[in-house]
């Protein structure tokens, strides 16, 4: 949610979340709703909007739908991914630094 697209780079900083995401989609919703929950804030990337970014995204994630979530440089996937992730208890380490 943060507009700023600076990374932080200080020691010990949790990496930036970044959400690729459009208008009409339920799975972009419930993946914000999920981080929103946990309390982390994130930099959503509308490739709805910008055809360049939409570029962007497939080349990072080597995928065309949305969302596309990103840990820092971890393509963490989509919803689903990251739901699976955090059941395994993946997810929030990797916000720690941890890699994947």
């Amino acid at each position: 949610m943060t507009p700023d697209s600076s990374v932080s780079t200080s020691p010990g900083a949790a990496p930036e979340i970044v959400i690729y995401t459009s208008a009409i989609c339920g799975y972009c919703v419930a993946a914000k709703t999920f981080l929103k929950n946990q309390g982390l804030e994130w930099r959503e990337v509308r490739i709805d909007l910008d055809i360049a970014e939409r570029e962007r995204m497939m080349a990072r994630a080597r995928r065309t739908s949305v969302p596309q979530i990103f840990v820092g440089e971890t393509h963490v996937g989509g919803y689903d991914d990251m739901m699976a992730l955090h059941r395994k208890g993946g997810f929030l380490p990797l916000l720690q630094g941890a890699g994947a």
